[in-house]
């Protein structure tokens, strides 16, 4: 089941700043001078000079998870993406699992941006890209939030820790700083790599958290003459206790047993942690019948246990 984590942190609170004027603005100046001649004053005005901003390309990439995620079957990973530069500019989104030191790589499954800027992840709502998209086209200062929604592979050890890398570059262009494109900047002006680089990226965490189930049955018998001798006629209580391991959580977890052949259930015997259960399909947790027994634990978290008793006859 996807966790639907909303990002722990406002957008504006700690937002990287865009670089100076805006991409596109005439800055234009003229000058002037007076002096005199004879009884009169005179001033003169020089041409205008005007300086078109040259767009400044610069990114800044946040992790927006606090601590690692855990990750039992899916988890959602939330990044924040932060136009830093002085112009409108739209930033392609990579998404790679593999990063040196992984204890695991997880598999990426889905990748959107926050459509709704409400930062939580909604399916069916948030815009999903494949890896390599873009973002919307971001004003100067402006932000996104990118959801990556990523599983955890078959086989992973619980505990064990893992990164995935987010990295966004300006579609106009990166390279080092100082990098020109002509003409493609936002009104008419050149593009110019800045400090960052115009590509930047940072890292989520994530730790495993599993959990498996270990089944331990035993009885005890108690026949007709007030001692332990499975005999006919003797009850058998049988016990079986479901314990979970590791740090994650089991769900839908049910107790099934079959009535062992040459004995007889007695009714409505099931109990789970010491309380009675009824053998109808009602609101209790048990189903039961001469054939066996089903009982729905449901979720167990890891290192607790539930268990289970019933009883028969031997024939």
């Amino acid at each position: 089941m996807i966790a639907s984590v909303a990002a722990s942190a406002a957008l504006g609170a700690s937002q990287a700043q865009a670089a100076g004027v805006t991409a596109g603005t005439l800055i234009q100046n003229t000058a002037s001078a007076s002096y005199g001649s004879g009884s009169s004053t005179t001033t003169v005005n020089s041409n205008t000079v005007s300086i078109r901003v040259d767009e400044l390309l610069d990114v800044a990439v946040t992790s927006l998870n606090a601590a690692a995620v855990p990750l039992a079957s899916t988890a959602v990973l939330t990044y924040r993406i932060d136009n830093t530069g002085n112009g409108s500019e739209a930033f392609s989104i990579n998404v790679s699992p593999t990063v040196s030191g992984n204890g695991f790589d997880a598999t990426v499954q889905t990748i959107a941006i926050d459509s709704n800027d409400n930062g939580t992840y909604e399916p069916g709502v948030d815009t999903v890209i494949a890896n390599g998209g873009s973002t919307p086209a971001l004003a100067a200062d402006a932000s996104t939030r990118v959801f990556v929604v990523v599983a955890q592979p078959s086989g992973t050890a619980d505990g064990a820790a893992s990164q995935v890398r987010v990295t966004a570059q300006a579609l106009t262009g990166a390279g080092t700083p100082g990098t020109s494109f002509a003409g493609q900047g936002q009104g008419g002006g050149d593009a110019v790599v800045g400090a960052t680089t115009a590509n930047a990226n940072a890292l989520g965490s994530l730790i495993a958290s599993s959990a498996s189930v270990a089944l331990v049955k035993s009885y005890v018998v108690v026949d007709p003459f007030g001692g332990a001798k499975p005999v006919p006629g003797a009850v058998v209580t049988f016990t079986i206790a479901a314990t979970a391991s590791g740090s994650g959580m089991v769900n839908d977890l049910h107790v099934i047993d079959a009535i062992p052949t040459g004995t007889t259930y007695v009714a409505n015997s099931v109990t789970l942690e010491g309380a009675s259960q009824t053998d109808a399909t009602d609101g209790d947790a048990a189903i039961a019948s001469s054939s066996g027994i089903d009982v729905t634990i449901g979720a167990l978290a890891g290192g607790t246990s539930r268990s289970v008793t019933f009883k028969t006859t031997i024939n």
